[in-house]
């Protein structure tokens, strides 16, 4: 393992790297917020089923 080559690597990485604009941050925001949303609420549907619907799984 090569210390500073790996160190050359990673620096030259961050230089590429930018900080995204705010629409940008705004719309990859929204987009995880609705998969965890939809996550979520599969997992409250499946629940309903488990405990509440008579002969539910």
């Amino acid at each position: 393992m090569d210390v500073p080559y790996d160190l050359t690597s990673y620096v030259r990485v961050l230089k590429l790297a930018s900080t995204p604009s705010w629409e940008e941050f705004s719309r990859v925001a929204l987009i995880a917020g609705a998969g965890i949303g939809l996550v979520g609420l599969l997992g409250f549907i499946i629940f309903v089923i488990m405990n509440f619907v008579p002969g539910g799984v």
